[in-house]
């Protein structure tokens, strides 16, 4: 399985941005997705997540309201758009991926994941 995340850049704060991630792999639909984000000199932390359906989505208090997450399976893509953003919101954004074991299991913490993307770069200039 391999995951290739797209549309990190520079933004202005209050402005938005939309990534995606594309993500290998025949069973893509039992597959539940997460974002996880790395600041510079911060562990990495949750953002958000969905389930294979896209029925179960989770975020973190830091996101909520601001990020939205979803899923199309025919296109084995994740995407989270990400508004209204913040300068802590500065950070390498980074997709994963794990076999869900039943159709409303969703995982917000990074050991529960078995693949990762690269990551890419989001700068949110003040």
């Amino acid at each position: 399985v391999q995951l290739v995340e797209s549309g990190g850049g520079l933004v202005q704060a209050g402005g938005s941005l939309g990534l995606s991630c594309a993500v290998s792999g025949r069973t893509f639909s039992r597959y539940t997705v997460g974002w996880f984000r790395q600041a510079p000199g911060k562990e990495r932390e949750f953002v958000a997540t969905i389930n294979w359906t896209g029925g179960s989505t989770s975020y973190a208090d830091s996101v909520k309201g601001r990020f939205t997450i979803s899923r199309d399976n025919a296109k084995n893509t994740v995407y989270v758009q990400m508004n209204n953003l913040k300068p802590e919101d500065t950070a390498v954004y980074y997709c994963a991926a794990r076999y869900a074991s039943s159709r409303t299991s969703y995982y917000t913490r990074e050991k529960e994941y078995d693949y990762w993307g690269q990551g890419t770069q989001v700068t949110v200039s003040s």
